[in-house]
């Protein structure tokens, strides 16, 4: 199965549908009269859509157990067509497109079953997936307001050139991949002075997102969270609990982080720890959803 250890739980849902025509209106009238041998075919159908859902993953190979915390079976009739509409809600890394599918397919075959020994002309037809919600593709960046962001990388020995980054190039890479318009990218020395004009300047010239990647552990030389915080005018604290807390559960020591976010004028800064591997979290944990700050804030403010 594909890896989803790096996703998120989200709220995702999925309405997926199929069609049952049968041949003869005598069929429907016997439906809606429950006077079909078999039984009464909507629920019979709806009880196996259920199963059919919960056992997803027995059944698709590269489907991932998850938890299914809401299913919704509906049939509607439509001339001799018996629409099914099936309805699945999870808080999960990964979406039920696949078990709503699933679900709507096996109730239109439990029809089938059912209704064939007095219809032989039954047709199941366009089985697909109506909607879903969920996940990183409903946190997109409008790309004709792209926000203006800026990367500093806060390191003695890099900026010395006795090493090499590759956290900051990896966030900014990935923040221009996500529409942003990456308007400065810099490397200086873990000096609380610089850092702090850094901070500065980019609150004034108007950039909506500023990055320190660097300087957020327990060193007494780490000094990035001091530099910045006393500029934090709007503290936004939920940005570094989400970013703990994803970062905990795959690895213990992202407690000791003392990353700091919130706004200097209309700047959101986040300060984050230099690792790559921290950073790769970070990317997973907070974007594209971090973006939505800058609507709640009242819209770009180069709008």
């Amino acid at each position: 199965m594909v890896d989803i250890t790096h996703k998120n739980n989200t709220l995702r849902k999925a309405i997926a549908s199929a069609m049952v025509t049968v041949s003869k209106p005598e069929t429907i009238d016997k439906i809606i009269n429950k006077s079909i041998p078999k039984g009464d075919v909507f629920e019979f159908s709806r009880v196996a859509g259920l199963f059919a859902v919960k056992k997803t993953y027995d059944v698709i190979p590269d489907c991932h157990p998850l938890p299914v915390e809401y299913t919704n079976i509906r049939h509607h009739i439509e001339g001799l067509t018996i629409k099914i509409e099936v309805e699945v809600h999870t808080i999960y890394k990964t979406g039920v497109e696949v078990e709503a599918m699933h679900g709507a397919a096996i109730t239109a075959l439990t029809l089938y079953d059912m209704l064939k020994p007095i219809d032989k002309g039954i047709e199941i037809s366009s089985i697909k997936l109506e909607s879903k919600t969920g996940g990183k593709s409903d946190s997109k960046i409008n790309s004709e307001m792209p926000i203006n962001c800026a990367v500093i990388v806060c390191s003695d020995t890099i900026s010395a050139g006795q090493n090499v980054d590759a956290s900051g190039k990896y966030l900014a890479g990935k923040l221009e991949e996500m529409g942003c318009n990456m308007m400065h990218f810099d490397i200086i020395p873990d000096e609380a002075e610089l850092i702090r004009a850094s901070a500065q300047h980019f609150s004034d010239v108007g950039a909506d997102l500023l990055i320190f990647v660097g300087g957020t552990g327990l060193s007494q030389r780490d000094v990035t969270p001091q530099a910045v915080a006393p500029l934090i005018e709007i503290d936004v604290p939920g940005i570094m609990e989400r970013l703990r807390s994803y970062g905990q559960d795959r690895m213990p020591y992202a407690m000791f982080s003392r990353g700091i976010s919130g706004f200097i004028k209309d700047t959101l800064v986040i300060t984050l720890p230099g690792s790559q591997g921290a950073v790769k979290d970070a990317v997973q944990a907070l974007f594209p959803h971090v973006f939505h700050v800058f609507k709640v804030r009242g819209g770009y403010r180069h709008e």
